[in-house]
């Protein structure tokens, strides 16, 4: 069974008539920053195949995403690589968060967020849905957002560090990108306060400019 709208009916029937869902991709990777979507959909015109962006493939992700723009509210938040290692990855998910949310043309009336916790400071109603991006449409519409939107930049990165493999590896530890890391050394865009990074700048690798 797949993500349905019940919850998103319920908060409509109780007069929460923009309910976004909210949903953030690249916590794990080890370069480029972590990204949030937030996505308030019309009920009348939720398109079909929405779930859990790890469930789709690559096309039909960016497919989705191309539909989303044209018939729902869609928003976007990044925080840095420079957020992350001077906050922590978590707190960091959650100032890109509030920035989708803030993004919005109109703030919702309640946020359904993936996940079990509310981010600190957020000013408008929430509720913490855990594995939400598999329950609940607007929570898949906004991890499909956030990890187009994610990618989309790890390939445009690509370009300028070639040899680290973002292009395919999204950031992520693969085999080939800890390789590049010991073979190329550190960017700018790698999180220097996570383990692989921090231990090969501890060993003292290079480090490119």
């Amino acid at each position: 069974m797949g993500p349905d709208f019940e919850m998103e009916r319920a908060a409509i029937a109780a007069g929460k008539l923009r309910v976004a869902g909210v949903d953030e991709v690249g916590r794990g990777p080890l370069a480029g920053p972590v990204t949030a979507a937030a996505v308030i959909l019309d009920p009348e015109r939720i398109p079909d195949g929405l779930n859990d962006s790890k469930q789709l493939s690559i096309k039909k992700r960016a497919a989705l995403a191309e539909i989303l723009m044209g018939c729902a509210e869609v928003s976007v938040g990044h925080a840095s690589v420079e957020e992350i290692e001077q906050h922590n990855i978590l707190r960091a998910s959650h100032f890109a968060m509030r920035r989708a949310i803030a993004g919005l043309a109109l703030q919702p009336d309640l946020v359904l967020i993936d996940g079990s916790m509310i981010p600190h400071g957020l000013n408008v109603p929430a509720q913490p849905v855990v594995k939400g991006d598999t329950r609940c449409l607007s929570i898949s519409a906004a991890s499909i957002v956030a990890k187009i939107a994610r990618d989309r930049i790890m390939v445009d990165l690509a370009q300028q560090h070639p040899g680290y493999g973002w292009e395919t590896n999204m950031g992520y530890g693969s085999k080939s990108h800890i390789s590049a890391l010991q073979n190329l050394g550190v960017t700018p865009h790698h999180r220097r306060t996570f383990k692989p990074v921090h231990n090969m700048l501890y060993q003292g690798k290079n480090v490119k400019p």
